[in-house]
């Protein structure tokens, strides 16, 4: 299962010096494609401001800007991205940034307006908006709307990363060769993790393959790694369930005999917690397997408030609870 590539990147397969051979074109590429946008304003120390939503998007634009830009990510540990509400520094920020990064697809729901209005006058990406819509779900219940947890899928993610590449070699062309290695480099860290995902999950039993949580973030994981998925809630935390909510997926897992669930770091618990004691009342024990990461990473400076650690740590929880 390994990462899809395409022309806009060179692929990670191709060995350094091949790279190499292939930059001039790249430059040039990037020269033509973006002679109005090459060359944001700079700070004094001839900085880029980036500002992101998320912390999986601050994540990657660090590692692909390294000491080039100002990373700023709007959007700490256990925040849910749908309820977000903007702060006047966050808005201070926007304003001051070079370029912004979001995931769009309304995961910042209530942020929406505003970056298409800074769009009028910034240089502004919604990353998920990039990637193929055939490549996108639409979750059933959510008519006309893409799931925007792209992140889950992490050849889906290396698309969302390689477009922000290039949107950076596009705005500072003085550092374009330098973003574009970066990127090279930090796409064949993902495609590493994407085919040990998908060993991790593979050594689950068939019949115990089933991933609950809160609410429905893991669509493009259970389709990336052959795990059934279901959630309590649809594909936004905004939305509202009950009790028929509860009692159905409290009949599945009996049925099921599924042996644990699992909670978000940026969900409340509670949700899940009455699923669990309506399943103690059916006479079947369930446990919770664990917190998982979905629409935040782990705190800064330990191994899962990077991308790469998150995801590591969610398979080897799920891996760990129902194998």
């Amino acid at each position: 299962m390994s990462l899809n590539r395409n022309v806009d990147m060179p692929s990670p397969r191709l060995r350094p010096h091949a790279f190499l051979l292939l930059l001039p074109a790249f430059i040039i590429l990037f020269a033509a494609a973006g002679c109005k946008e090459n060359d944001e304003k700079l700070d004094d120390n001839g900085l880029l401001h980036i500002v992101c939503t998320t912390g999986m998007i601050g994540d990657a634009l660090t590692q692909i800007a390294g000491d080039k830009a100002q990373v700023i990510a709007l959007m700490g540990p256990g925040v849910d991205p749908h309820l977000y509400k903007a702060t006047q520094g966050d808005l201070k920020k926007l304003t001051d940034a070079d370029i912004i990064f979001y995931n769009g697809l309304h995961l910042e729901g209530k942020m929406g307006d505003i970056f298409q209005k800074l769009s009028r006058t910034k240089h502004v990406v919604a990353l998920a908006e990039t990637v193929p819509s055939e490549r996108l779900l639409r979750p059933e219940g959510s008519p006309g709307a893409h799931d925007p947890h792209i992140w889950f899928d992490v050849s889906l993610w290396a698309e969302a990363v390689r477009r922000a590449g290039m949107e950076l070699a596009r705005a500072d062309s003085a550092n374009q060769a330098f973003y574009l290695q970066n990127t090279e480099a930090y796409l064949s860290e993902l495609d590493s993790l994407h085919q040990w995902t998908a060993a991790q999950i593979s050594a689950i039993p068939r019949e115990s393959r089933v991933l609950i949580t809160a609410h429905d973030a893991f669509g493009y994981f259970g389709r990336a790694y052959d795990i059934e998925v279901r959630g309590l809630q649809g594909i936004s935390t905004a939305s509202e369930y009950g009790l028929r909510d509860i009692s159905n997926l409290v009949s599945f897992l009996t049925a099921r005999k599924i042996k644990a669930v699992f909670v978000e770091s940026s969900v409340p618990a509670k949700s899940l917690e009455a699923v669990v004691e309506g399943c103690s009342r059916r006479g079947h024990e369930i446990a919770i397997g664990g917190s998982l990461y979905s629409d935040a990473m782990g705190q800064a400076g330990s191994p899962e408030g990077r991308y790469i650690g998150m995801v590591r740590a969610n398979v080897n929880a799920i891996v760990g609870a129902l194998k």
